[in-house]
C-alpha cells in the first residue's frame, strides 16, 4: 500500500505539502498542487481516512438532510451544495427523511456520533428547541425553509411574499374566485404559502371560501385529485394558486380531462419554476427560486461555521422572480359563463 511519503518523493515535495494539498488546497500553489495530484493519481494513493480523523478530528464529510429525494426541486439545491463542498475538500452524503420526523432525528444523531463535520437541513420538521440545541453544539445550516425566531443560519426566499405576489397576479388578471391547493399543512412552507395567498385575498377584499382550500401532498397525483374536487363545486373557482409546479401540472391535467381549457376556463399558477413547468402546454406561470444559489450559500455558511467563524447575520433571504407564462393567460375577459 502506497504511503504519503511515496507521493511526496515522486512529486519532489515534503509529506507536509502532500497533506496540505489534501486538506487545505487553497494554501498551495497551482503548480505544486498539479504535481502532487499527478503523483497521487500515478501511484493510486488512498488517504487513510480513519487515521486522519483521529489526527484532525475531522471527517471531511457533510450531511445533507432532504425531505424527499425524489422531488426535482432539491436536485439543483443539492448541486449547489455539492459543488461548493467538493471545491473545499469535503464530500457530501444524503439523508432522505421521506418527510418522517423520526428519520430526521436519526440523521441528526450522526453529528453526535462524530460521523460528519456539519449538516445542511433542507427540511425542519423537528421542534425549534431541539434544533437550536443541536446548532449550539454543531455546525448546522437550514436551507429552503424558515422558522420564525429560530436562531440557526438560514437561507431561503420569502415564501409568504412570493405566494402573495403570484396570487396577486391572478387577481390583477381579473379573477375574484381564487382557490389554493396547498401542501401538507404540517409543513412550514405550506403554511407560509397559504399565508401569502390569504394576505393577497384580504388586501383586495376578496372572500376566501373554505371549500376553495384543498390540501395536497406535493405530488402530481394530489394536484389532479384536489383540482377535481374544486371543479365539482357548484360555484367553482376561476383561478387556482397551487403550492408547487408538480401539483400544478396535475391540476392542469384535471381541467383538461374535465373538458375545459387552461387558461380560457380556469387560470392556474404554480411555484418553484421546475423544468416540468415548460415541458407540457400550457407552460406554467410560477415563482422562480434561485435553487443552485440557495445550496451554494448554505454550504458557504456551513464552511464558515466549521472553521469556527461567528456569523454577524443569521438569516439570508434570496431574491425570487415571478415568471409569467401561458397557464393563467396574459389578460382576462370576464363573462357570465365564468361567474367571476
Amino acid at each position: 500500500m502506497m504511503k504519503m511519503s511515496d507521493v511526496a518523493k515522486l512529486a519532489n515535495v515534503s509529506p507536509a505539502t502532500v497533506s496540505r494539498v489534501l486538506r487545505q488546497p487553497e494554501l498551495v500553489s497551482e503548480e505544486t498542487k498539479r504535481k502532487v495530484l499527478g503523483a497521487i493519481k500515478e501511484v493510486n494513493y488512498q488517504p487513510h481516512l480513519i487515521a486522519r480523523q483521529f489526527r484532525t478530528k475531522e471527517t471531511k464529510i457533510i450531511l445533507v438532510v432532504v425531505p424527499d429525494i425524489t422531488s426535482p426541486f432539491f436536485s439543483k439545491v443539492l448541486r449547489g451544495i455539492e459543488h461548493t463542498a467538493v471545491k473545499n475538500g469535503y464530500q457530501v452524503i444524503l439523508g432522505d427523511t421521506e418527510n418522517i420526523i423520526e428519520r430526521e432525528r436519526e440523521y441528526i444523531d450522526l453529528l453526535y456520533q462524530k460521523q460528519v463535520d456539519g449538516m445542511v437541513l433542507l427540511t425542519a420538521r423537528s421542534d425549534k428547541t431541539h434544533l437550536e440545541k443541536i446548532s449550539n453544539q454543531f455546525p448546522m445550516v437550514l436551507a429552503c425553509e424558515y422558522i420564525d425566531g429560530l436562531e440557526i443560519p438560514t437561507v431561503s426566499i420569502d415564501n409568504v411574499s412570493s405566494a402573495r405576489k403570484v396570487t396577486e397576479h391572478l387577481i390583477k388578471l381579473g379573477h375574484t374566485k381564487i382557490a389554493h391547493i396547498s401542501g401538507p399543512m404540517n409543513v412550514i412552507l405550506s403554511r407560509d404559502r397559504f399565508r401569502g395567498y390569504e394576505q393577497a385575498m384580504m388586501s383586495y377584499a376578496l372572500n376566501i371560501d373554505s371549500a376553495f382550500i384543498q390540501e395536497g401532498d406535493f405530488s402530481i397525483e394530489s394536484g389532479y385529485n384536489q383540482m377535481i374536487k374544486l371543479l365539482s363545486l357548484e360555484n367553482a373557482p376561476t383561478g387556482v394558486f397551487v403550492f408547487n409546479d408538480e401539483m400544478a401540472l396535475g391540476a392542469i391535467k384535471a381541467v383538461k380531462d374535465s373538458g375545459m381549457k387552461v387558461p380560457e376556463d380556469i387560470g392556474i399558477v404554480g411555484f418553484d419554476n421546475l423544468n416540468i413547468a415548460t415541458m407540457f402546454e400550457p407552460y406554467i406561470t410560477t415563482i422562480d427560486q434561485p435553487k443552485y444559489e440557495i445550496g451554494k450559500k448554505a454550504m458557504n455558511l456551513l464552511l464558515k461555521l466549521m472553521k469556527g467563524e461567528s456569523l454577524q447575520k443569521k438569516r439570508f433571504v434570496l431574491k425570487d422572480e415571478l415568471v409569467i407564462r401561458e397557464s393563467c393567460g396574459y389578460s382576462r375577459t370576464l363573462n357570465n359563463s365564468t361567474g367571476s
